[in-house]
């Protein structure tokens, strides 16, 4: 009888914990899912994922439990996601990693470390995000130029590039369309933005209006 009420009271409290297990990671996920949407640039798919993930990892987690056979065959598992899904960003690898890693604690009972370290580095982001950390010099474009082949690319915009940059180089040639076209690649850091229409308009008066496109160079993802 009393063997029969202490197996009772461990269940009902292995529920509680269990439970409470999946509240704190749920509230967790949210957070995390927050933190990586105040950037502006995601995806409802991804912040969903985000808000789960640890959820999922603490249930995975509580069923291994020390069972050697179960870990190996979930860490098979999880190796096959990475061959399966798109290359992701350096931010989104690490929103990975970090939804991981609370669900991970969640999941082993430490539910105070799990807590504190999402709400560090949940400020630790949104402090290097919003003081611009990393943006670089916001003048620096590449730019992707197309010119019929009769021109001499090598001098072709010499002194347009000294009217309205910094500084420019040459980085990649390539021939297009059955090699009557060359696809010219440049860096360029611009002596003002505010000119940078200008910029274009005259590169397309000597290329005969053919595509010219300019981009931020933070714009480019940086794939993992």
């Amino acid at each position: 009888m009393f063997t029969s009420i202490l197996t009772s009271a461990t269940d009902t409290l292995s529920v509680t914990n269990a439970t409470a297990c999946l509240a704190v990671s749920l509230i967790l996920g949210l957070a995390i899912s927050y933190t990586y949407m105040s950037s502006k640039t995601y995806t409802k798919n991804f912040a969903i994922t985000l808000a789960l993930m640890p959820v999922l990892i603490q249930i995975v987690i509580m069923m291994v439990n020390g069972n050697l056979g179960t870990g190996v065959a979930v860490m098979g598992s999880f190796s096959l996601v990475r061959f399966r899904s798109v290359p992701g960003s350096s931010k989104e690898i690490s929103f990975i990693f970090f939804a991981m890693a609370v669900g991970i604690a969640t999941g082993m009972g430490f539910l105070t470390f799990a807590a504190a370290v999402t709400a560090a580095i949940c400020l630790i982001f949104m402090i290097l995000y919003r003081t611009g950390f990393g943006d670089g010099d916001q003048t620096e474009r590449m730019m992707k130029v197309t010119i019929p082949e009769n021109l001499d690319y090598s001098e072709v915009f010499d002194d347009l590039f000294e009217k309205y940059t910094k500084s420019s180089s040459l980085t990649k040639v390539k021939t297009t369309n059955l090699g009557s076209m060359f696809e010219l690649h440049y860096n360029v850091v611009l002596k003002n933005p505010a000119e940078e229409k200008s910029f274009i308009d005259d590169i397309r008066c000597r290329n005969g209006n053919l595509t010219i496109v300019c981009s931020r160079k933070h714009a480019q993802n940086d794939e993992l």
